[in-house]
C-alpha cells in the first residue's frame, strides 16, 4: 500500500496498489481532524478486501477456488460463500442482459471477473466508511465506486477517454454510484460474445453508471459486446444509464444518461484543458477498461 498526501493537514489522500491483476486507487477526502494513522488503518483494511477477493477468484492462481472449479477438479457445493454469492450475482446479471453478460460462456469454463472486480471494489468501498470520512473513490482500472462527495456541493466528475481520439475525453459524467467502462480500444478484441462463441464487440467503448459497481460491470460489458442496441433493454433497467461509441465515433445513449455541463462525445474534451477546467484538480480520472 502506498500513500500520495494531499495538502498538510490533508484534505484528500490517494493510496495505491497492485492487486487482482492491476493498480486499484483510493481517494479519500477527510476531515482535517482525522488522525493519519486512521486514515492508513481504513485503507489497509479496505485492500485486504481486495487481496482476499483475489484469492478466491483469480483465474491466474491454479488453486485458488475458482480455478479449482473451472478445472473440475472442486464442486460448486465446495466453494466458500463469497464464490457462492456471486456466482448467483452473475445469474442474476445473466438474465438481466438477457444472456449478454454470461459468465458460463467463456473459454475454460465459468470466469466471474467481469463481475468480480466491480464486485470487490464495492466492498472496499464499505471499508472505507468512516466518521471523518466525506468522500471516497475506489478505482479499479478505470472501473470506478464512490460514496460521498469531494467537496461541499461538489459531485464526483469521472472523463471518459474517447475511443476514437487519444488524448481526449468522450465526456465527463456526474457519478453518484459507480460507472464501469467496457470496450475494446485499449485491449483490442478480448470480449467474447456469448452467442457465438466467438471475440468480438460492436461497441469500440461502452460505459454504465448506476448505484452497484458489480452490476454496472457485467451491463457495460453486455453494451460492448451487443452494441448500442442493447441500450433499449438498459432503458428498461432502473437506475442504470448507458453509453456506447463506435469505431467511428458515432455514439448512443440511454435517455438520462449523466453527462456533466455540457460535454458529449460529439465534441471530445482535451485531457490537458477542457478537463481541468469541468473536473478540477482531485477528481478526473482517465475512465478506461
Amino acid at each position: 500500500m502506498t500513500p500520495v498526501t494531499g495538502e498538510d493537514p490533508p484534505r484528500v489522500v490517494y493510496y495505491l496498489e497492485e492487486v487482482m491483476g492491476t493498480v486499484v486507487v483510493f481517494d479519500l477526502y477527510v476531515e482535517s481532524a482525522l488522525e493519519r494513522d486512521v486514515i492508513d488503518s481504513l485503507a489497509e483494511r479496505a485492500f485486504a478486501t481486495l487481496h482476499h477477493a483475489d484469492e478466491l477468484f483469480s483465474t491466474w492462481k491454479t488453486e485458488s477456488p475458482v480455478s479449482r472449479l473451472r478445472r473440475g477438479v472442486a464442486r460448486l457445493e465446495d466453494m466458500p460463500e463469497d464464490v457462492t454469492e456471486v456466482l448467483t450475482l452473475c445469474a442474476s446479471a445473466r438474465s438481466l442482459s438477457q444472456g449478454w453478460f454470461d459468465p458460463w460462456a467463456l473459454p475454460g469454463g465459468v470466469d466471474p471477473t467481469g463481475y468480480v472486480k466491480g464486485w470487490a471494489a464495492q466492498r472496499a468501498l464499505r471499508a472505507l466508511d468512516y466518521e471523518g470520512v466525506t468522500g471516497a473513490m475506489v478505482n479499479a482500472a478505470g472501473d470506478i465506486v464512490i460514496r460521498g462527495r469531494p467537496g461541499v456541493n461538489a459531485p464526483f466528475r469521472i472523463g471518459i477517454t474517447h475511443p476514437g481520439a487519444r488524448g481526449r475525453l468522450a465526456c465527463v459524467v456526474d457519478v453518484q454510484g459507480a460507472i464501469a467502462t467496457s470496450g475494446t480500444y485499449e485491449r483490442g478484441q478480448h470480449l467474447i460474445d456469448p452467442f457465438s462463441g466467438r471475440a468480438g464487440a460492436r461497441a469500440a467503448s461502452a460505459s454504465v453508471v448506476g448505484p452497484d459497481l458489480g452490476v454496472a460491470d457485467a451491463l457495460a460489458t453486455a453494451l460492448a459486446v451487443a452494441g448500442r442496441d442493447f441500450l433499449e433493454l438498459l432503458e428498461g433497467v432502473p437506475d442504470y444509464e448507458g453509453l456506447a461509441i463506435e469505431g467511428d465515433g458515432t455514439w448512443s445513449c440511454t435517455a438520462r444518461f449523466p453527462f456533466a455541463a455540457s460535454t458529449s462525445p460529439a465534441n471530445p474534451l482535451s485531457a490537458k484543458g477542457d478537463l481541468h477546467q469541468l473536473v478540477g484538480r482531485h477528481d478526473s480520472r482517465l475512465h478506461h477498461e
